[in-house]
């Protein structure tokens, strides 16, 4: 099968965002970078460099209507995590027993959408709440390998249409199914379920919430981690 997008690999670049927005044109792309000097995640928050890291950003024009784009930030970290072997914390944080080893940002434009991972490959001393894949440094190598995996797989998950991702694969991976959870400003309750456009059901005590964006975290998560 022939690779379907261009692919670009750079030792360092301010963001592979922005990289990957600008060298889009005709066809899809796929930046890569060992690392970033401006990167970026969900919430507009600074990407932190990992001694062995990888930034990579695929950009593609969808045919998936507008109003039914939910599940690609679900899709896009269910590639991640099943490449990587990790559970996913609702939309698409990737977690270990030990903490955050990635995150996913979507940006979107009209058709265009810009999807970007960001892995902690090995961090021997991160951050308290964060953690590296792997236990020894896996090589530069792994760095691009990585990219290409994510961004086959994404593109082989995306292809089958808004109305059929994956989303018992990506229940499997969720910790945040069966974890007790707040989110601002004031929301508490029980994470049942993911809906078919990706939105988190949730038991409160008032009735079902299901929400769409934004942050929220476990007080109580189904494993040792999440």
């Amino acid at each position: 099968m022939a690779t379907p997008y261009s692919l670009h690999v750079f030792d360092e670049v301010t963001s592979t965002q922005d990289v990957a927005r600008s060298l889009c044109g005709d066809g899809p792309v796929l930046v890569v970078a060992h690392r970033q000097t401006s990167g970026r995640g969900r919430t507009g928050r600074a990407w932190e460099n990992a001694p062995r890291a990888v930034a990579a950003s695929y950009a593609f024009r969808t045919r998936w209507p507008e109003a039914e784009r939910g599940p690609i930030p679900l899709v896009a970290g269910l590639a991640a995590a099943e490449i990587l072997d990790v559970g996913l914390k609702w939309p698409n944080d990737l977690v270990t027993d030990r903490g955050k080893v990635g995150g996913l940002l979507v940006e979107a434009s009209g058709a265009l959408v810009i999807v970007g991972c960001g892995v902690n490959l090995w961090w021997p001393a991160p951050p308290p709440g964060r953690a590296g894949v792997h236990d020894a440094d896996p090589g530069s190598p792994e760095v691009e390998r990585f990219g290409r995996a994510w961004a086959d797989l994404l593109v082989e998950l995306l292809e089958p249409g808004p109305r059929s991702w994956p989303r018992e694969r990506y229940r499997r991976r969720c910790r945040t199914l069966g974890a007790e959870i707040t989110w601002e400003p004031e929301g508490r309750g029980r994470a049942v379920d993911v809906d078919a456009f990706g939105g988190l059901v949730v038991e409160t005590a008032t009735g079902v919430a299901v929400l769409h964006s934004g942050e929220v975290h476990h007080v109580r998560a189904r494993g040792p981690s999440g």
